[in-house]
């Protein structure tokens, strides 16, 4: 869904900024952007207010705190009605374990992010899943071994501009 807010170059500077630094302080982020610090903030609040930047969070490094594995599992619906996959989305959105869910196309209808404690509490998360009777027909789940790459940063440059920009 498009935003119905009309971003400038200092608006995408702001966003920009803000994904890698965002615990600056608003004189900081002027600075950095070529702004003053009142128009500066008050663009910042304006693209809070209009939803555009969700929020502010820490990227907490698992691994130096607990043991924990990372399942992306691939779920098919038994059924394929709005409402199948409004019960299933709305079932999965409780348990804490799955991060994201996606509806994709494709050999399957969903993908999801889960982080467990261990394979065992995955394993007895997707049986609650299958006892709860959310529509799941079949799962398939992949283990990450190794994280080679992470990016948190989206690619604000090229995607609002359409990819008018991209390498070819």
């Amino acid at each position: 869904m498009r935003s119905t807010v009309t971003l400038d170059r200092y608006d995408i500077k702001i966003l920009e900024y803000l994904q890698w630094q965002g615990r600056c302080s608003n004189v900081d982020l002027a600075a950095a952007i070529g702004l003053s610090d009142s128009p500066c903030l008050a663009r910042t609040k304006r693209l809070q207010e209009s939803g555009i930047i969700r929020g502010y969070n820490a990227d907490i490094a698992l691994e130096k705190i607990c043991d924990h594995v990372t399942v992306f599992a691939e779920v098919t619906l038994k059924n394929h009605r709005l409402h199948d996959f409004r019960v299933f989305e709305t079932s999965v959105g409780k348990y804490p374990e799955i991060l994201e869910c996606y509806n994709i196309s494709g050999g399957y209808d969903y993908l999801m992010k889960i982080v467990a404690p261990n394979i065992s509490c995955f394993q007895a998360l997707m049986e609650r899943l299958l006892e709860d009777d959310v529509g799941i027909d079949k799962f398939f789940s992949r283990i990450v071994l190794r994280k080679p790459l992470a990016k948190r940063h989206k690619p604000l440059g090229l995607l609002i501009t359409g990819g008018s920009s991209c390498i070819s």
